[in-house]
């Protein structure tokens, strides 16, 4: 059985990150894996893997009794932190911190996809009336992200922002973005009076704060991308994949399967994220969530080289990459992925 699920604090992070470092020795054991995910509808896919016990279910079928440690944390950062120094052995994040991490470990812990989560729209929310497009925001504006200058939604918005006012002026919206996770954010914009006016938001925070008519939406990700596209990704090290083929196998499976659970029954899946997240959210909008035709639960990923191509132009990586395959492990490139 899964360990309880746990809302780890960043403090108490921080410290085991310090001890993973001083006494990690040696190559993991196969029969064991950590894994943390952020908060949103985005991660379904692991709440019905955890909710079905599916890592289990498919270690026994390689005769592994598998121990699975789930986490949550908020924001890519402190994600890539406790991958690189052993803390944990998969993560989750958008496809920007993913495509960032493989880029500095290129060469060295080679970091790499697993698979996607699935592909959905963030939107750029906000509640103060004069703003309609990006070019209506001022410095006195602030913008709630999880991750400022780094994670999915402040990349995504960099991508847009070099569009519209030039490769120069990427960063122009950094200065006025603040690191806050979704729930906080949304609050804080449903509530008004703070400084947060905006919020680049996801699922399921986005519907929530629409259902506020002093919110609207200034732009979707999916405008940026040109179509429906990969939001979450899971990673690992090399190290990590190659040393438990067996444990890394039932893992992948479990996703796999998951999706298929997902498609089959969406209302049971609806009902499967309100037991695992202990969601106040009424089963009704999660269900709208989960049939929303903008949103895809699958485990291949769709249009993650725009990403890699774009950051790649602007600098923001080294590396280039010539197909998504070269950041994803070998397990996922069986899909019609892009």
């Amino acid at each position: 059985m899964a360990t309880p699920f746990k809302r780890s604090a960043l403090t108490l992070l921080a410290a085991s990150l310090a001890a993973s470092a001083l006494f990690s020795t040696g190559a993991q054991a196969e029969g064991k894996i950590s894994i943390a995910q952020q908060f949103g509808i985005g991660y379904l896919i692991l709440d019905v893997v955890r909710d079905q016990n599916l890592i289990e279910k498919h270690g026994k079928e390689q005769g592994l009794d598998i121990k699975v440690d789930w986490n949550s944390i908020s924001g890519a950062t402190a994600m890539n932190e406790a991958l690189l120094t052993g803390s944990l052995d998969v993560v989750s994040a958008g496809v920007p911190p993913m495509l960032t991490v493989w880029d500095r470990t290129k060469g060295k812990q080679n970091v790499k996809a697993i698979a996607a989560l699935g592909s959905m729209p963030n939107y750029l929310l906000t509640n103060n009336p004069n703003i309609k497009t990006l070019k209506d925001f001022t410095d006195k504006d602030r913008i709630a992200v999880p991750a400022a200058g780094v994670g999915f939604q402040s990349r995504t918005l960099q991508i847009e922002t070099a569009k519209e006012f030039g490769d120069a002026q990427y960063k122009k919206f950094d200065d006025i973005s603040v690191s806050l996770p979704h729930p906080d954010a949304t609050a804080a914009l449903i509530a008004g009076g703070s400084e947060i006016n905006s919020h680049f938001s996801s699922p399921p925070f986005q519907y929530q704060a629409l259902q506020n008519p002093n919110v609207h939406k200034v732009l979707s990700s999916y405008d940026v991308l040109g179509g429906q596209a990969t939001f979450n990704v899971l990673y690992t090290t090399e190290k990590f994949h190659d040393e438990n083929p067996k444990t890394y196998k039932a893992f992948y499976d479990a996703l796999a399967e998951a999706e298929k659970i997902i498609k089959a029954d969406k209302p049971a899946a609806a009902q499967a994220y309100i037991r695992v997240e202990q969601s106040k959210l009424p089963l009704a909008l999660v269900e709208q969530i989960v049939k929303d035709p903008e949103i895809d639960f699958t485990v291949v990923p769709q249009r993650t080289f725009i990403y890699a191509e774009k950051l790649q132009e602007l600098g923001v990586l080294k590396n280039k990459a010539d197909s998504w395959k070269d950041y994803f492990f070998e397990e996922a490139h069986g899909g019609a992925g892009s």
